[in-house]
């Protein structure tokens, strides 16, 4: 929700950002397998790798070892602009374990928050040495495995796609020699200012070190796209949001379009969101050490994308979650806040609801919403994987009370049970050599292809504990209780507990033994 890129601490040595491609240090991208998988649960494996984002690598002339960017400063011989910038400088190659702490052990990809002088990290999943792999998600889902048991307060272990440029941008900007495989062309819903080089220059026109961090700044563009969150979370809280944009591709910005400090929701994107946050929505049980999504184990977590015609070029109409632990399929919490219906999913009505019940202006839409981010979907998306800290808002967005202004008890304040002074960076990183994130068992394909389980039924409203049920395939969530099913709607399928008479003009028609829709 909240800049991915403001806390870019990264490693204090060698430090530096540009686009030619350097030969100093090799770059070998880690090795992590994948799968794909088709209706009935069979999967082929996939032999990716991942490659590092080009913010963290050391950069320095084209000729020798001088830094092009060093502590927050630009170099001012080597960068007196970001053309000149661009010629003169070499993107590296990476020590992904050693600098990093970035680990892949076969199909398990592991993030460690702090190594040496180096905190965080993003990466993105490749499809060859220089390509992003791209993802199509409209009428699909996408599964994985987490554990967030070592990440405390304050930290974000996330797993995302952005609207990038399969080849990084090197295609569209041709001062961008370094590509994909040096981990460019990064954009997100924030609209990042502090990122070092964007549409194959330099952004050192009004370079200004920031604030906060000692080891960042942010210049005079930034670079948009539309975002969909599929998980930002640690053990106390967890978030999944579609962030839209009036852009359809990786755009670059200046001035208010990148969201100006006066109203930061009158830019390109959408920087909230439309977030489903379980205990934002009111079940304060249901995911945490302990509870119902127990985050002292590690978890699948299966995100759905749904249109309005059971297809794959059908418009976005519902983002569903479930989750499967212990084998057994639990299904995503539900709504209940003063002033909202019962909803278990992202939709466009669970948008507008949530937005109003919690009085804040309904962005989402002005964006796009569902619309705009099933554009980007069809288009096809990157795989971001990162973890990191929050200089803008120590992540209270996530997993404390926020904005701290408002009373803990108005809708949508609460949002974890961390304290309101739980995620100060500086202390985060003092004792952050023992926090990390680990995605495991990457999986995609049609809905209901990527996991397995004996079904639970939802929690009701107000956060029960659920009841389990003896039924031992993988099912999809329950659409809110109604007398008859919407067309396009859930009306059956092993584990469905919702209402199977579909509303005049539709049937109930099987797509597979796990799900039937109105048609």
């Amino acid at each position: 929700m909240f800049r991915k890129a403001a806390l870019i601490a990264f490693s204090l040595v060698a430090v530096g950002y540009a686009q030619q491609a350097g030969t100093q240090t090799a770059e070998t991208h880690p090795p992590l397998t994948w799968e794909t998988c088709t209706t009935g649960g069979s999967c082929t494996q996939n032999a990716g790798s991942v490659t590092l984002d080009s913010n963290w690598r050391w950069v320095h002339d084209t000729t020798g070892y001088t830094n092009c960017y060093t502590g927050n400063t630009w170099d001012a011989t080597l960068c007196p602009d970001g053309t000149t910038c661009a010629q003169n400088c070499a993107l590296d190659g990476a020590d992904y374990e050693g600098t990093y702490g970035i680990t892949a052990d076969g199909n398990a990809l592991t993030l460690k928050f702090v190594t040496g002088t180096n905190v965080g990290s993003r990466v993105y999943l490749m499809a060859s040495e220089t390509e992003y792999e791209m993802f199509k998600l409209l009428n699909s889902e996408f599964t994985f495995d987490v554990d967030v048991s070592q990440l405390p307060c304050g930290l974000n272990g996330a797993l995302y796609f952005s609207e990038m440029d399969s080849d990084g941008g090197m295609s569209r900007f041709p001062t961008n020699k370094a590509g994909a495989k040096y981990g460019t062309g990064y954009c997100d819903s924030q609209c990042p200012q502090d990122i070092k080089f964007i549409d194959g220059i330099a952004n050192v026109e009004g370079w200004a070190a920031s604030a906060n961090d000692a080891n960042a700044g942010t210049g005079s563009m930034g670079t948009c796209c539309n975002e969909m969150d599929i998980w930002e979370a640690n053990s106390i809280s967890a978030a999944f949001t579609p962030h839209p944009c009036t852009v359809q591709e990786q755009t670059s910005c200046t001035g208010d379009d990148c969201g100006p400090t006066t109203d930061r929701l009158a830019g390109l994107c959408d920087p909230n969101g439309c977030d489903f946050n379980s205990f934002r929505m009111g079940d304060t049980t249901f995911y945490g050490p302990g509870l119902t999504v127990d985050t002292t184990q590690p978890f699948t977590v299966v995100t759905q994308f749904l249109t309005d015609d059971n297809t794959t070029t059908g418009t976005l109409s519902e983002i569903r979650r479930l989750y499967v632990q212990n084998n057994q399929v639990i299904m995503n919490s539900k709504t209940s806040i003063p002033g909202m219906a019962v909803f278990d999913s992202v939709t466009t009505d669970f948008c507008t609801a949530q937005m109003a019940a919690t009085n804040n202006t309904n962005s989402f839409q002005q964006h796009g919403g569902m619309a705009a981010m099933g554009e980007a979907f069809a288009k096809g998306v990157v795989l971001v994987l990162s973890i990191w800290d929050d200089y803008a808002a120590e992540m209270l967005w996530l997993d404390s009370d926020y904005p701290t202004n408002l009373p803990a008890t108005s809708p949508g304040v609460a949002r974890g049970t961390c304290a309101t002074t739980s995620g100060v960076p500086s202390q985060i990183e003092a004792d952050g050599s023992n926090v990390q994130v680990k995605f495991s068992n990457i999986k995609f394909g049609p809905i209901g292809s990527t996991y397995t389980g004996s079904a639970a039924a939802a929690p009701p409203a107000g956060g029960n504990p659920p009841v389990t049920t003896t039924v031992s395939a993988p099912t999809t969530t329950a659409p809110a209780p109604a007398a008859t099913q919407s067309k396009y709607g859930q009306c059956g399928g092993q584990g469905y507990s919702g209402p199977t008479a579909c509303a005049s003009g539709s049937t109930c028609t099987e797509s597979n033994e796990y799900y039937s829709q109105c048609l």
